[in-house]
């Protein structure tokens, strides 16, 4: 900056400085190659495969033909085309409406150089009709977009804040090249660093010496692939498209007579050789912002979303569902591991987990909740303690076989604004986004749940989030000895697994009358002393000290304005129901997260509650502030809050007793048996705790185990009788939506 300067048009003095901006990017640089999608026909993709055929007999030699075919394919209906980068502020304005703006302008001077009362009739009727097609473009232009994802929910988000202006992740396209392979570095560094740390300890190698025996059923071989099943194979789960696929995935779906021979024939020989296609163990790794409130220029706060070939994954598919038939018939996985499993899921493992600390508390008792936390716990896997701990389970032969080879040699590479950056190599972990990770994730955490209830402690899991829970009679002065050994021996375990354990991010919540008992004295935890939080956030819901779940309601309500606020925008735009699927999407599916934890809660909660859902059933009928609500709800046919909280209640109810539920909700309900033949006793009827099970009020309206049964009790008995889900809900939807507007609302 140079001194200052006395200037004679002002009193004040002038500063001269030099400031180096970089200049904006080229739109007229380097062009992007790709494939125009409107030449993508399912019907000349078939007439191109129609020579498809196996290129040879090895396993890698089926797979480049698999891939060198379909990219000639590809290219044969839709060769790569140029296209130069620019800026298109507006994506609904057509060639249309900017021939129409065009049209307008010339009006404008007309007027303006005539200044008749003609001339202004003219142009301000074309400007009507003007802005009419710009509504009726966005409209259009919104609709679409929104229909395109309305099974979709992340995509679907991602298209409200664009279409709402709001800010979006970060743009970390200036210097393409060097941001990649810092991305690629950095994610790649953090996993051996954390290695580094934790070498193989005693445990260790201790496991890893153990002779492996396993006298249960064992999975040493797969079944063969028939052509039905590689057809399910192909249509099953989402056709993401990875950057390393020689073609869309969608496209491959639409022509399964043309890939059928050669998909089967590459499945069944990489299942019955126990080999995975070391063309396939590439993953492309997208970097995601933690949180858009966080500092988009430190890497720490990205986390990698990796994608993974389609034909990998419809080999995974193959194995998973073998693999998973296996460990559900030997109930080999721990019951209460909740994540990646059919039937359970976060709002069971919460329902198991206050159920059993209110019932708790009602006896009297205390309880001292701690979640763990593990820093980057499915890379940190170690493959010899997994291979050790699959054979454990029963895992031999082909089958452990191909898991090794599923495991090893992987690799990733960043992918920023269309460039890769060069390839990591992978030395441990499950790679994320593919299908069997879950299900190796959990046979490797089994025997933590084990060792934990072990020393009397309960244990609930959802993949890498695990929550230990002491009960305790009274309200001791200290902690017991037992849960200063159980901690000792968890961080033992996870040193010996390999795993980060993130004490700072440990959190700890007493629940008890009055003031924290054990007078603040609790056991550490790696070195770092435990201290009760006010509150804790476990699987997205907020829990205090009483169970009052009042910051959780604040935390939604919050939320599920906010969204509202966001749809409002959108709704001139939109038609019912378009701006049905966006409330649906952002507002109804926060009201109805784990709700079945608001069984009896205040008025003034639920109320906070049910203004959210007022709030967007007025949005979507464009009703008025001082119309009766209930008639709006009604037309919708919207089950009040108070009513939908009862409705996934009951659900989980039926799940969990015809056993599509998790089968630590089954163990707490019980079918009543009368002393003597009743006629109540073939009504399907459950058993409701006496008072000297439950003793206090509070409990029996807000335990899943005591509340669950009086409304099973309520339904009518052709609803009680009914097997089938689908036919269940219906059946329970349409009593409780009587119970609540009665049978003769208009």
């Amino acid at each position: 900056m140079s001194p200052s300067m006395k200037v004679p048009w002002s009193d004040h003095y002038a500063l001269k400085a030099r400031i180096d901006f970089p200049p904006p990017p080229c739109l007229g640089g380097e062009p992007i190659w790709a494939r125009p999608q409107r030449l993508m026909d399912p019907e000349r993709f078939r007439q191109a495969l129609r020579d498809l055929a196996p290129p040879g007999d090895s396993l890698t030699e089926l797979v480049e033909g698999w891939n060198t075919q379909l990219l000639a394919a590809i290219d044969e209906i839709a060769p790569k085309r140029p296209l130069r980068p620019r800026r298109n502020r507006a994506p609904w304005f057509t060639e249309e409406l900017r021939k129409m703006k065009r049209d307008l302008r010339r009006l404008e001077r007309v007027w303006r150089g005539a200044r008749d009362g003609a001339s202004r009739t003219s142009y301000r009727a074309f400007m009507k009709t003007y802005e009419m097609a710009v509504k009726a473009a966005k409209k259009s232009y919104f609709s679409a977009s929104i229909a395109s994802a309305s099974s979709r929910p992340a995509q679907l988000f991602s298209i409200i804040r664009s279409l709402t202006s709001l800010e979006g992740q970060p743009n970390l396209n200036n210097n393409l090249t060097h941001s990649c392979e810092a991305f690629a570095s950095f994610f790649a560094e953090k996993v051996l660093s954390l290695r580094h740390d934790l070498p193989a300890n005693l445990d260790t190698i201790k496991e890893l010496e153990a002779p492996r025996l396993s006298s249960g059923p064992v999975l040493d071989h797969f079944d063969r692939i028939s052509p039905a099943n590689v057809d399910r194979l192909l249509r099953a789960g989402k056709p993401t498209t990875c950057p390393l696929d020689p073609c869309p995935s969608w496209l491959i779906r639409a022509c399964p007579d043309e890939v059928r021979a050669l998909l089967g024939d590459i499945i069944n020989l990489s299942l019955g050789t126990g080999t995975f296609p070391g063309e396939l163990k590439e993953a492309v790794v997208r970097p995601l912002l933690k949180k858009t409130s966080l500092d988009p220029l430190d890497l720490s706060n990205y986390r990698p979303v990796s994608n993974l070939p389609f034909l990998g994954k419809v080999i995974e598919r193959a194995v998973a569902e073998q693999l998973g038939g296996f460990l559900d018939e030997t109930s080999a996985l721990d019951p209460f591991q909740s994540g990646f499993r059919a039937g359970h899921g976060t709002e069971t493992a919460l329902v198991a987990l206050t159920d059993d600390l209110r019932r708790q508390l009602d006896q009297g008792g205390s309880g001292l909740l701690i979640l763990l936390d593990l820093s980057a716990a499915f890379d940190m896997v170690d493959h010899e303690l997994l291979d050790h701990r699959l054979a454990d389970v029963g895992i031999q032969g082909t089958v452990l076989q191909w898991l090794r080879s599923f495991l090893s040699g992987r690799g990733q590479r960043v992918a920023l604004g269309g460039e890769l950056s060069s390839r990591h190599s992978l030395v441990c972990g499950v790679p994320q986004g593919a299908i069997l990770s879950p299900m190796l994730f959990n046979i490797f955490m089994r025997p933590l749940a084990q060792l934990v209830r072990s020393f009397g402690l309960g244990c609930h899991q959802y993949a890498d989030d695990t929550q230990l829970y002491l009960l305790m009679d009274g309200h001791p002065d200290s902690a017991p000895d037992t849960l200063t050994r159980c901690l000792e021996a968890v961080a033992g375990w996870l040193r010996g697994s390999r795993l980060k354990l993130n004490p700072s991010k440990t959190e700890v919540l007493w629940l008890g009358r009055g003031d924290m008992g054990l007078g603040g004295q609790l056991p550490s935890l790696a070195g770092a002393q435990l201290v009760p939080a006010p509150s804790v956030k476990s699987l997205g819901v907020i829990f205090d000290t009483s169970l009052s779940m009042e910051a959780q309601i604040a935390a939604i309500t919050k939320a599920a304005f906010f969204h509202l606020r966001q749809a409002k925008q959108l709704a001139p735009y939109l038609s019912r129901p378009d701006l049905a699927t966006v409330i649906h999407a952002t507002v109804t599916s926060r009201l109805d997260y784990c709700n079945s934890l608001y069984v009896g809660l205040p008025l003034r909660l639920t109320q906070k509650l049910q203004r959210v859902q007022n709030a967007a059933a007025r949005l979507l009928t464009r009703s008025l502030l001082r119309d009766h609500i209930h008639p709006v709800l009604y037309q919708l046919h919207w089950l009040p809050v108070e009513y939908r909280i009862r409705f996934k209640v009951l659900v989980l109810t039926f799940k969990a007793l015809y056993g599509l539920g998790p089968s630590y909700l089954r163990d707490r309900l019980s079918w009543y048996a009368p002393q003597r033949n009743l006629r109540s006793s073939n009504k399907n009827i459950l058993k409701v705790p006496g008072h000297r099970e439950v003793r206090l009020a509070s409990t029996r309206a807000r335990a899943f185990s005591a509340v669950a049964p009086i409304w099973w009790n309520t339904l009518s008995q052709e609803t009680r009788a009914l097997r089938d889900l689908t036919s269940f809900r219906r059946a329970c939807k349409t009593e409780l939506f009587h119970q609540a507007f009665g049978q003769g609302t208009a």
